[in-house]
């Protein structure tokens, strides 16, 4: 596979393993600018490959680029592109959130004004300025996590990786990460990131993959994916909720009026909804595991 400037994320017959143990292998990807989300169970191989690409360890065989960039020989160079936010919180709790955010844009290279200026602006943002001053060690498991995911956005990377970065939050800082990483790609930031929440992939990414033993196995947009497991399915239900029947239908205005009205004939006291597959089916049948199981990985400490 030929490497232009053109890819985010280039891959070519990687592989790493760790012992007898094949992590990950002879996986081929090429993923333009933008989001983009990995699935998979536990074990399947994301967070080892998140840290390949991160620089943080060495993929055995293949090629790799990111950025144009080499994550092996060209290591110093492309950490100053990117930056990764792991699954835990990596902030220090004996300093204050403010402190932290300063330390991060010094690291970074920024002034002090600029760090200044920046942490302002990202502890407004994630709804932090109140705490800004509180040690980090008072915070909560959510609050620690936001301000790790704030810290990481302070110098403005061009990539950046999120492992599983929703992870012990509630469903309003959700949303708001959410946003923000629209926001970010919106300025040509672009994402990469794992997550067990098949929602947040549907939501966000533009191209989903699924990794599974070592492999990646699936790939393309959410709409793409889920027609893997077929179209939509008109449910009917009685007075009480409780489903009478279920029709598959191609899910245009033109089809389901048609299907409706051969039911309105025979259940017309019914209650109607069009169910559309999701995610979790998605994942389900590639993989045999309930999405719930994506939770950790295996890449030893």
């Amino acid at each position: 596979m030929p490497y232009t400037d053109e890819w985010l994320i280039e891959i070519a017959g990687l592989s790493k393993s760790y012992g007898q143990r094949h992590v990950l292998q002879d996986l081929n990807l090429a993923l333009a600018p933008g989001i983009h989300a990995l699935l998979g169970p536990n074990g399947a191989g994301k967070t080892t490959l998140v840290n390949i690409l991160s620089t943080l360890i060495r993929y055995d065989a293949g090629r790799a680029r990111v950025l144009g960039l080499d994550p092996q020989r060209d290591r110093a160079q492309l950490q100053k592109l990117i930056s990764l936010t792991g699954q835990y919180a990596a902030v220090d709790g004996a300093l204050t959130g403010a402190e932290n955010m300063l330390m991060m844009g010094r690291l970074f290279g920024l002034s002090r004004r600029e760090a200044r200026r920046r942490a302002d602006e990202l502890l407004e943002r994630f709804e932090l300025s109140a705490a800004a001053g509180r040690r980090v060690a008072t915070y909560s498991g959510g609050m620690r996590r936001k301000l790790d995911i704030a810290a990481s956005l302070i110098a403005g990377p061009r990539l950046i990786f999120l492992d599983e970065p929703t992870t012990g939050l509630d469903t309003r800082s959700r949303q708001a990460l959410w946003d923000e990483i629209n926001a970010l790609a919106a300025t040509g930031t672009s994402i990469f990131l794992t997550t067990q929440y098949l929602e947040e992939a549907d939501v966000l990414a533009e191209q989903i993959m699924v990794l599974h033993g070592g492999s990646i196995i699936a790939a393309g947009t959410a709409p793409e994916l889920k027609q893997r497991v077929g179209g939509s399915t008109i449910q009917l239900h009685d007075e009480a909720g409780h489903l009478l029947q279920e029709v598959p239908t191609r899910g245009s205005a033109a089809d389901v009026a048609r299907d409706l009205t051969a039911l309105a004939r025979t259940r017309p006291e019914a209650t109607v909804t069009v169910r559309r597959p999701t995610l979790d089916e998605v994942f389900l049948q590639l993989t045999g595991a309930p999405a719930g199981q994506n939770q950790k990985d295996e890449t030893p400490a």
